[in-house]
């Protein structure tokens, strides 16, 4: 019935077939996603914790020059990935899908990592290890006792409510987020988690890993942030760039990883033609094939012949195979 709808003309009938057979939605929910993200920027200020003027944890100096700026960040995680997926396109010729849904994963990772980021640094307004050399405190202000933002003499607005967004970390999540969806991205094409992967391979893999996590850890360096809120922003913007990067590819484990999942017009145009012919218990389990997530692959066959572990089935095919 839901089929018979969708394939019945008409205007409504056509706009339910390009939003099923198409990436509209995403691309919908990407420009949200943006429009959101420039509103937090824009018009939310950090919640104001207290604080004392005794408390060592926030007594550090406050760096003038960062050893990684906001704006070689963006270059390093979101430009940098950005261009290799496109020297990868123009060099590989993938075809049209796989680049597309390459390219506008990485572009959702980052903007949605950094959408989080700013909510929760927002919402919680935890200070920052600089805030009170940030805040230039009034003279005779109480060094014993909690005290709120208005004993702030610091006059640039900036300045002074980012001292409030410590956690988590948004150097460390927009770092993950791009460099660690290009890690999982490379990890996909050269089959890195098959069996007895080249040392190389494996190398090239960890590089964006470890270039995030440079990132990450210059905040410390930079007194910007503590080792939770580093943590936690890894692991947000890590966390981010693996749904993101699932939700077109394929486990890394298996045999296909390399490939993302079919075209939506495709698959709803062999989904059609399959509902003519097929009864639906067969249409469901041929899409369950198409579809498979198992991480089980002819590599991991073979490497169960060195082992005792394997499967059942696996030790009996070589012992018929060996000769009597």
């Amino acid at each position: 019935m839901r089929q018979a709808n969708i394939d019945a003309p008409g205007v409504v009938a056509a706009i339910r077939r390009f939003w099923q057979r198409s990436y509209a939605s995403d691309y919908v929910g990407f420009v949200l996603l943006l429009a959101v993200y420039i509103w937090v920027q824009f018009f939310f200020e950090p919640v104001h914790q207290m604080f004392r003027l005794d408390n060592r944890a926030k007594q550090y100096p406050h760096a003038l020059v960062e050893r990684v700026s906001a704006g070689e960040n963006i270059l390093v995680a979101g430009v940098g990935p950005l261009v290799v997926l496109i020297i990868w396109a123009v060099v590989m010729r993938p075809g049209v899908h796989h680049a597309h849904v390459t390219i506008l994963g990485l572009l959702i990772s980052l903007f949605l990592a950094s959408l989080l980021t700013d909510i929760i640094k927002n919402a919680i307004g935890r200070p920052r290890p600089d805030l009170i050399a940030r805040c230039k405190p009034e003279a005779g202000t109480p060094e014993h006792e909690l005290v709120t933002i208005v004993v702030c003499t610091e006059t640039d607005h900036h300045t002074l409510h980012d001292g409030w967004r410590s956690f988590p970390s948004g150097h460390s999540s927009w770092a993950f987020a791009g460099l660690g969806y290009l890690a999982l991205f490379l990890a996909g094409q050269m089959h890195v988690f098959r069996p007895h992967a080249d040392l190389a391979r494996i190398l090239i893999f960890l590089a964006p890993l470890a270039g995030a996590a440079l990132v990450a850890m210059s905040r410390l360096a930079d007194y910007r942030h503590d080792i939770y809120d580093v943590t936690c922003g890894s692991l947000l913007g890590m966390s981010v760039a693996y749904i993101t990067y699932r939700r077109y590819f394929r486990p890394l484990r298996h045999p296909k990883c390399d490939v993302p999942y079919p075209n939506r017009a495709d698959y709803a145009l062999a989904r059609a033609a399959r509902a003519a012919k097929a009864r639906p218990r067969d249409l469901e389990q041929q899409l369950e094939d198409e579809f498979s997530l198992s991480d089980h692959s002819e590599d991991e066959s073979e490497a169960y012949l060195l082992t005792e572990s394997g499967p059942a089935r696996t030790r009996d095919h070589v012992e018929t195979a060996q000769p009597p």
